[in-house]
């Protein structure tokens, strides 16, 4: 089930996500690092409420988390360009983010039906 993966994947992502955010500076380990994963617990939130909502209220969920992904891809060219990782992290959180983007946007088409 496509809805299933997409909640794996944010899960994935997240524990990818950890150890990199725990090396930030400590400038930016409890300020941007927190913002970052304190945004990606949230999507995982939204896709597993939406797993178990009725159809508008997923659209809605959808909806919210496609701002959640946009947030996310910004804050995370946000780390590359103040040079918190390198770019081969760079180019792992951005594919990742834009899979999961690929997925959201299928399941929305699907509800269409």
């Amino acid at each position: 089930m496509k809805k299933d993966i997409i909640t794996q994947k944010v899960y994935e992502l997240l524990k990818f996500a950890i150890p990199t955010l725990n090396k930030f500076p400590r400038n930016q380990k409890f300020t941007l690092g927190d913002r970052i994963q304190s945004q990606l617990s949230d999507l995982l939130e939204l896709y597993i409420e939406a797993y178990y909502s009725k159809v508008p209220q997923k659209r809605l969920l959808l909806a919210k988390a496609n701002v959640s992904l946009e947030i996310l891809r910004h804050y995370f060219r946000l780390c590359y360009e103040l040079g918190l990782y390198h770019s081969g992290k760079y180019e792992a959180f951005a594919t990742r983010l834009n899979e999961i983007g690929r997925m959201t946007g299928g399941w929305l088409k699907s509800l269409e039906k």
